[in-house]
């Protein structure tokens, strides 16, 4: 795909260097930026900095050492990090950010967090946007559905589409994104819980080919094993960031004047599963089942 240079950055830094900065250098190739460096606090933990910075060599990013370094002389910012951290990412990095540099908040925050950062941002002369990533990185990369919002979202947009990728403006104020993907997650991650929920009690009551007969007879346009299986999958690997997310998601639901307790127990089982450290294995809805319940 060939991508427009008028508004490509020669310069970006990534905060946060996990799946999503990977996957967009991945799908960038050779169409990356001239520099792309990198910072990530995993760099500061003893236990965890070899790691990061083979990671960085892998992908050929900068390592300054320092947030301030990294951030030095970038006309682009993408904010990765977990949604606990997204504001703490926007405090540690004001000072260090370039006068009219665009930071892209891709972290999946409630609008009010969202509409904290963008203060602090723009108050240190950055140009703040607020993005939703509305599909896993993977398989699509770069290539991923965007919502962009925000005063700076036209610039916001005109540089996304110099790297290929692929943003829908949905309006001019902070939050309008991110109300967008916190809300939708309520049912989509919810259903991940109660599919987990379901399908782990039926196993454990011996009962869950009958469970899943009378699901497909219900709703015979779900797949209900290969959606299992892959729910489970998501639990397992991504629960701890999820269950971040899915905090953010009741305070978007608190603040909106509702009951947040559907997205609460969410988050609570969300982080549950993953903490017990369960591979996910091969893609098969029973041989997750049981590893899940081996662990609990």
């Amino acid at each position: 795909m060939d991508m427009p240079t008028e508004h490509k950055p020669e310069r970006l830094a990534f905060v946060g260097f996990g799946e999503a900065a990977t996957a967009f250098l991945d799908g960038w190739a050779d169409g990356r930026p001239a520099h792309v460096a990198a910072f990530d606090l995993k760099t500061e933990d003893p236990l965890t900095a070899a790691g990061m910075r083979a990671r960085y060599a892998a992908h050929r990013v900068h390592d300054a050492g320092t947030l301030a370094g990294t951030l030095d002389g970038v006309t682009a910012v993408f904010s990765v990090v977990t949604a606990d951290q997204a504001l703490e990412a926007a405090r540690a990095a004001a000072p260090h950010v370039p006068p009219g540099c665009i930071w892209f908040d891709c972290n999946s925050c409630a609008p009010d967090t969202k509409r904290q950062a963008a203060g602090i941002i723009d108050g240190a002369g950055g140009r703040y946007v607020d993005v939703a990533v509305m599909a896993p990185v993977h398989p699509k990369r770069h290539l991923v559905p965007l919502l962009v919002a925000g005063p700076h979202a036209a610039e916001g947009v005109a540089l996304l589409e110099s790297l290929g990728m692929r943003p829908k403006p949905v309006g001019d104020a902070v939050g309008a994104a991110s109300s967008i993907k916190m809300i939708r997650s309520v049912m989509i991650k919810g259903m991940e819980a109660l599919t987990a929920e379901c399908f782990l009690a039926a196993r454990r009551a011996g009962v869950e080919e009958a469970v899943i007969a009378s699901l497909e007879a219900s709703d015979p346009g779900v797949d209900w094993r290969g959606r299992g299986a892959y729910n489970l999958e998501r639990m397992l690997v991504h629960g701890t960031r999820r269950a971040a997310e899915m905090r953010e998601v009741a305070a978007t639901v608190a603040a909106l004047g509702l009951s947040d307790g559907m997205s609460r127990a969410t988050a609570e089982w969300q982080a549950a599963l993953s903490r017990r450290g369960v591979e996910a294995g091969e893609p098969d809805l029973i041989a997750r089942i049981d590893r899940a319940l081996s662990a609990l």
